[in-house]
């Protein structure tokens, strides 16, 4: 009985330990996972605030960049409606310069029609004082000679012949001085506004290239085992690599500009990337040539957008992208090829010619010294056989062979060409050269001329390009000034050294002079 009762509270006290221990397990538990909630929803907030402030960051950065892109586009906006308001400006400027032309040409036309109003009316009076001397005439060779009607008549006639020519002489003299001086004026007035509105800046011509190294160590690289790397880069491009004493330095050396080019910058790859061998060598000259040739085309293409000129061959373009790296003391070829562009176009609206076609033959006008290193004869010859290949307009062809005046000059652009080029070659700051060579060579051109026999005096000018050669009339004639012209061109070119060509002009000049007193 004892021990049921024994047993009954052992269960008892069993059952509320086992009670209030689960209860207290159950409440850790419960404390437990609140705990672990409030730590991952604390966690959570922070994520939350993290992500918040992230989000906030980027909106911000955001903002900052969407506000400067605009602040840019309103900045670029602005300056290309300055441009525009500048070429709005220069417009107004040419027009209001166009109108003061006419109207002056209106004031010399209404002037010179008064004029010949006024001398219509003194030939009028004239007619009627001579129909009045012509019958005194009549009447008094009738009484004095005893002549008959018929030959008076033409007595008279024969004399008032002799008086109208010459009045017509003189008159038709009177004429072409003043239109002559009219002339000379327009065409200053014209080549003035064309060098006006164009000044580019000059490179220096070259026929070297300088690559600068890392450092010395560098060059034995570049030499190669045996001279295995320097071999290899000059087959692969065609240039002289030399390397001297000069510190930290290659020089690259070639007639070619684009094959210069080509070493220039695959020499420079080289040596960034390090790895220089035959075989890597051949690669990086094969890449940077395809390289350079969509670099030329895309000069080309940017020349002849600048240019205004559209629809040429691709071919042409090419060959218009290769002159950016061909000069002419000093003077870029490509800049100076859209410059002569630019004055032939002024001249030609000037003039009232095909504005377009007078900017074609400007920028075309030098394309053959784009082949003059690789095709015999002058680049004035070669470039009108190109663009006779490609079927450009025989206007353009023609202008192009005799912008040197090596064909004579038949139409007005070529006679334009012809001034554009001389206007872009001499004008001040065109062209690079020292004064001292400059001299030289211009006292050098006249003491060849004043070698010969019958020369009164010689002039060089237009930069050295003519030499103009005054003769003594009375010691050479007119045969001999032919013969002189080609004895003096062939002494030029056998004692001078000179780019491109110089023209000889001989003149030989008889004056009679007479002083009415």
């Amino acid at each position: 009985m004892v021990t049921a009762i024994l047993f009954l509270m052992l269960a008892t006290i069993s059952l509320i330990l086992g009670y209030y221990l689960r209860k207290y397990i159950a409440e850790k538990k419960t404390q437990d996972a609140e705990e672990r909630a409030r730590f991952i929803l604390q966690q959570a907030t922070r994520e939350a605030e993290d992500k918040k402030r992230a989000a906030e960051l980027e909106a911000k950065d955001l903002m900052y960049r969407l506000r400067q892109e605009f602040e840019q586009q309103t900045k670029d906006r602005r300056q290309e409606i300055l441009n525009l308001e500048k070429r709005l400006a220069q417009k107004e400027e040419n027009i209001d310069r166009r109108m003061d032309l006419l109207e002056k040409k209106e004031k010399d036309a209404e002037s010179k029609l008064e004029s010949l109003k006024r001398q219509e009316e003194a030939l009028r009076q004239k007619e009627i004082q001579l129909h009045a001397l012509i019958n005194e005439e009549k009447e008094r060779l009738q009484k004095i000679a005893s002549l008959s009607v018929e030959e008076a008549r033409q007595i008279l006639l024969n004399r008032l012949n002799e008086e109208l020519n010459n009045e017509k002489a003189v008159l038709i003299k009177r004429q072409e001085e003043e239109l002559r001086a009219v002339a000379e004026k327009k065409a200053a007035e014209i080549i003035s506004l064309a060098i006006q509105r164009c000044a580019v800046e000059h490179t220096v011509e070259s026929t070297v290239s300088v690559v600068t190294l890392p450092s010395d160590e560098m060059k034995g690289r570049v030499i190669g085992r045996e001279g295995r790397n320097i071999r290899a880069l000059e087959m692969a491009t065609g240039v002289d690599v030399i390397i001297d004493d000069t510190p930290e330095a290659v020089t690259l050396s070639c007639f070619d500009p684009v094959r210069r080019e080509i070493a220039r910058l695959s020499l420079e790859k080289l040596i960034a990337d390090g790895r220089i061998h035959p075989g890597r060598i051949e690669e990086v000259v094969e890449k940077t040539k395809k390289e350079l040739e969509e670099k030329i085309k895309e000069e080309g293409e940017k020349a002849a957008f600048e240019a205004g000129v559209d629809n040429l061959h691709p071919e042409l373009i090419k060959l218009l992208g290769r002159l950016k790296y061909r000069t002419s003391f000093g003077q870029n070829a490509l800049q100076h090829s859209k410059e002569v562009s630019y004055l032939v176009g002024v001249m030609a609206s000037e003039l009232g010619l095909d504005f377009k076609l007078a900017k074609r033959v400007g920028l075309l006008h030098d394309i053959g010294k784009a082949l003059d290193h690789q095709v015999e004869g002058t680049h004035a010859k070669i470039g009108a056989d190109i663009l006779k290949k490609f079927n450009e307009p025989q206007e353009v062809i023609h202008a192009v062979e005799a912008h040197h005046e090596e064909t004579e000059a038949k139409s007005f652009y070529a006679v334009l060409a012809v001034a554009a080029d001389a206007i872009s070659a001499a004008r001040p700051g065109a062209r690079r050269e020292t004064l001292e060579t400059y001299i030289k060579r211009l006292e050098k051109l006249e003491s060849i001329a004043n070698l010969f026999k019958g020369v009164d005096k010689s002039y060089a000018i237009q930069a050295g390009r003519e030499i103009r050669v005054i003769v003594q009339p009375e010691k050479i004639s007119d045969n001999d000034a032919i013969a002189l012209a080609r004895d003096i061109r062939k002494k030029i070119e056998e004692g001078m050294e000179y780019p491109g060509q110089i023209k000889v002009t001989v003149i030989r000049e008889t004056r009679a002079i007479e002083y009415a007193k």
